[in-house]
């Protein structure tokens, strides 16, 4: 009983110090803006999206594209369509012809003909888009995104100013009114938010990679000096965190989190617990290959002090010492997550959904032990494709 409590005890107070790192990370990052009286900038861009069966955000998420503040000549809009069978790409082809955007769609079902054993989708569809790309700078997103109107510029100064090689740049979940307060809504959320914290604090103080494919900057040049997906590629998620990864071993001084509110990009939440469920093991798939093995034990830590509970919960049927330790250890974690979370939350705007995050505890542990599980152990299905591990 001794050791298991000495256990407990210790891995608290790892997590604890991890936590507060993150805290005081995030605290230290500025938010950037531009210094005035700096030039307007020059960099010529190409925004990639990779779509598949995204006829319902599409024409939305090119709309915003659409009403950027930066120089219509100076940035390009390439929508590959990967293989859909819905009016994705017909609708891209229709805006394009009418609309000022500079706006191409590549149609995946052609440029697949090169590539006929396709593992990693989505890192065929960006390479495919990066070789048709003319900008210099290359800005990937999703079709169910939203952006703000000053998020190019603000992004292209960022590089400009810092002379960047990958930037990692904030994502926000939005949801319709009418599911703002459903339990899926909330947990996933404040998941999302918590994840942006620990990004940004993270990637400023380089203690580690971590990055959202939904708002993601790189140039051109650094991609094909990486050689790409190169060696990653048949890895099928991971076209971002991976990718950061190899730019980093490259460029260690030159790998960024831009904390702006006007590079907020927003995406939806999912909708169902099912597609919910897969996108996260999706993500948690990729954790037995990073190449970064900082990382590994951060993730290591995180699973085992959430897999704590279950099993001193479990323990607990024979002594109700374990239930009293585990009731500690809810009251420690939430107590030291929550200023983080809670300032992170204030960045995105979304403070109030705070109130909620106490009693998400018991969702979000068992969550993360799931996930965790069947991110390594299970297949999960995304885009209408089953992958498995």
């Amino acid at each position: 009983m001794l050791v298991v409590t000495f256990i407990c005890v210790l891995l608290m107070i790892l997590y604890g110090a991890l936590i507060v790192y993150y805290t005081w990370a995030w605290k230290k990052l500025p938010d950037w803006s531009p210094v005035t009286g700096t030039p307007h900038p020059q960099t010529r861009i190409t925004v990639l999206v990779p779509a598949r069966n995204e006829e319902k955000n599409i024409l939305s998420c090119l709309g915003s594209l659409s009403r950027q503040s930066y120089p219509k000549e100076l940035y390009e809009v390439i929508v590959i369509d990967d293989h859909s069978t819905d009016n994705t790409a017909a609708l891209v082809k229709e805006m394009a012809a009418t609309s000022p955007l500079q706006l191409a769609c590549i149609q995946l079902s052609a440029a697949a003909q090169e590539a006929p054993v396709v593992r990693a989708h989505k890192k065929f569809a960006i390479e495919t888009g990066i070789k048709a790309a003319r900008g210099a700078l290359i800005v990937t997103s999703d079709a169910d995104c939203l952006f703000e109107p000053d998020w190019l510029s603000t992004i292209a100064g960022f590089y400009e100013s810092t002379g960047a090689k990958f930037i990692a740049a904030p994502v926000r979940i939005n949801g319709a009114s009418s599911h703002q307060h459903t339990l899926l809504f909330l947990l996933q959320t404040l998941d999302f938010i918590t994840l942006q914290g620990i990004t940004g604090a993270s990637v400023s103080r380089r203690s580690h990679s971590m990055c959202n494919g939904a708002n993601l900057a790189y140039e051109k040049k650094t991609f094909e000096e990486v050689e790409g997906f190169r060696g990653i590629d048949k890895i099928p998620s991971g076209d971002d965190m991976l990718l950061m990864h190899k730019i980093y071993k490259k460029y260690p001084d030159k790998v960024f989190y831009l904390k702006s509110r006007p590079a907020i990009v927003s995406t939806h939440a999912e909708h169902t617990w099912q597609k919910f469920v897969n996108q996260r093991i999706r993500w948690a798939s990729k954790a037995s290959t990073y190449d970064d093995r900082r990382i590994f034990w951060v993730l290591l830590l995180v699973y085992m002090i959430n897999l704590l509970f279950p099993v001193l919960l479990v323990a607990s049927c024979w002594n109700r010492w374990y239930l009293l330790i585990a009731l500690i250890l809810g009251i420690a974690k939430t107590s030291v997550e929550y200023p983080f979370v809670r300032m992170v939350a204030g960045f995105f705007g979304q403070q109030r959904l705070m109130v909620y995050f106490p009693c998400l505890q018991p969702f979000h542990i068992a969550y993360t032990v799931i996930v965790g599980w069947l991110g390594q152990f299970g297949s999960y299905k995304w885009k209408d494709r089953k992958v498995n591990k």
